[in-house]
């Protein structure tokens, strides 16, 4: 099966980006979010991304119009999902918000059309399940930022298909992303060993080690990291960050696995990164410095 028509489920950082990227395919690309302003929001960032591209010269006019007319925001579910041949969820880490997505995305979509989440750690055998199509169901965990980040983590349950594996690899070199394929486990691959470096990071920080700025710039330099683990945390989300890792400790019946009292009380603060502009740093325009006020 060939895509040609894509719809994408959420337009927040992750929804928008990942349509952003599929209109850059080639592909007819919807977007729907259930809040209007939302919608209109994701699209906003769509071309002002664009836009941007354009200024430092790595995007052209005639490829934002021609990657404009891909791109459709739908303001009704039933319209953003007609005669699609993949559909991409990309709605909050909250597994019963998922699962009525897929309930109602079943009923809607062409008896070919593949379904994916873009979750980061929530079981992907449980979303397919619910379905009448578990075969059909597969997880595709992108990264942020979507446009720019090459990895992209297809996620196989027992029911998923050859078929199913096969197109989401195709749609993610397609993308121009280096695929993975892991088995449906707690925190997958990438979000177990990331959460866990970034706790520890953190852990680290309340103990008085280093800065938040030299635990990051130990890993860039010393392990050649790109984002040292605390800044990538901000960039993630703390809450996310959190639930992930919540998460992880209540499959594996395992309490290491709980994130360290600072990163509850950062969030608890509403503290919860880069969406905030303010986390584990201070974010700006500029970019980010430390903090001197951590709720330690």
């Amino acid at each position: 099966m060939q895509v040609r028509t894509v719809a994408v489920i959420g337009a927040g950082t992750m929804g928008s980006g990942i349509a952003q990227v599929c209109a850059q395919s080639g592909w007819q690309t919807r977007i729907f979010d259930v809040f209007p302003e939302s919608l209109d929001r994701g699209v906003e960032k769509i071309f002002s991304f664009w836009d941007k591209g354009i200024e430092k010269g790595k995007t052209t006019v005639d490829e934002k119009e021609k990657w404009g007319l891909n791109l459709k925001a739908c303001y009704d579910i039933s319209e953003a999902l007609e005669n699609v041949d993949l559909v991409i969820e990309a709605v909050p880490e909250i597994m019963h918000l998922k699962k009525e997505i897929f309930l109602k995305i079943e009923d809607l979509v062409p008896k070919h059309a593949i379904l994916a989440t873009n979750t980061s750690s929530l079981p992907i055998s449980e979303i397919a399940n619910i379905t009448n199509c578990p075969e059909r169901v597969i997880g595709m965990h992108f990264f942020n930022p979507v446009p720019i980040m090459k990895l992209l983590e297809l996620v196989k349950h027992e029911k998923c298909s050859k078929e199913t594996i096969e197109l989401a690899q195709s749609v993610g070199q397609e993308m121009g992303k280096e695929t993975i394929l892991v088995n449906d486990v707690p925190g997958f691959a990438t979000s177990r060993l990331g959460v866990v470096l970034g706790n520890e990071a953190i852990k680290m920080l309340s103990q008085g080690v280093a800065s938040a700025s030299d635990i990051d710039t130990a890993m860039k330099l010393g392990y050649k990291h790109p984002m040292g683990p605390l800044e990538l945390s901000d960039l993630v989300g703390l809450d996310v960050r959190r639930d992930i890792l919540n998460s992880l400790a209540e499959s594996f019946d395992d309490e290491s696995y709980r994130p360290h009292p600072l990163l509850n009380n950062l969030v608890s603060e509403g503290s919860l990164g880069r969406k905030t502009n303010k986390g584990i740093y201070v974010w700006d325009e500029n970019g980010k410095k430390e903090r001197d006020d951590l709720p330690i």
